[in-house]
């Protein structure tokens, strides 16, 4: 199984170039649109905030443009119907927590209101639902149930991370 991840996180690394130059356009047209809508009140780190909205441009890349469309659409809403069944799937299952693991990191230490366990898990499980549903419209993936699940499981881990990587309890800001 880790022979799997290990070939694919290395297959991966062709699209870090584009999903920079995405990033760094989304990075651009967010903080001018926030420094228009937010005068006067505290400001998203732009490092921070820059980092976050890379990460998405290579995630949408990758779970996208990575991918030739299928020509059908498959639709799997059995729970845990990836597990289990060989090293290749458990490695696409290990693969999709980890994919999330710094949204939950970056959004938290991007957005304040993301610092609150729930809003950042709920938006790390809603974006994974936009995903699928794209990749079930575009026939560029399957709609998978167990994606959603791990997708929510790497961004509730990748904000504890934030959480002990900050000493910060939940909820106190």
């Amino acid at each position: 199984m880790l022979k799997y991840i290990y070939r694919d996180l290395l297959s991966m690394v062709k699209f870090l170039p584009g999903g920079m130059v995405m990033g760094a356009f989304f990075s651009v047209t967010f903080f001018w649109a926030a420094g228009r809508l937010r005068r006067g009140k505290e400001r998203v780190s732009v490092f921070s905030g820059a980092a976050f909205w890379i990460y998405v441009s290579v995630m949408l890349i990758i779970t996208f443009f990575s991918r030739e469309s299928s020509g059908r659409q498959r639709l799997d809403l059995e729970l845990f119907s990836t597990w289990g069944i060989n090293d290749r799937n458990n490695a696409f299952v290990v693969e999709n927590v980890l994919l999330f693991i710094p949204y939950g990191f970056l959004g938290a230490w991007a957005f304040r209101p993301l610092r609150r366990l729930l809003r950042c898990v709920f938006l790390g499980f809603m974006t994974s639902l936009a995903i699928e549903t794209l990749q079930l419209v575009t026939r560029r993936g399957y709609f998978q149930i167990d994606d959603i699940l791990t997708n929510t499981l790497g961004a509730l881990i990748g904000y504890l991370f934030f959480r002990i990587l900050f000493f910060k309890k939940p909820g106190r800001d």
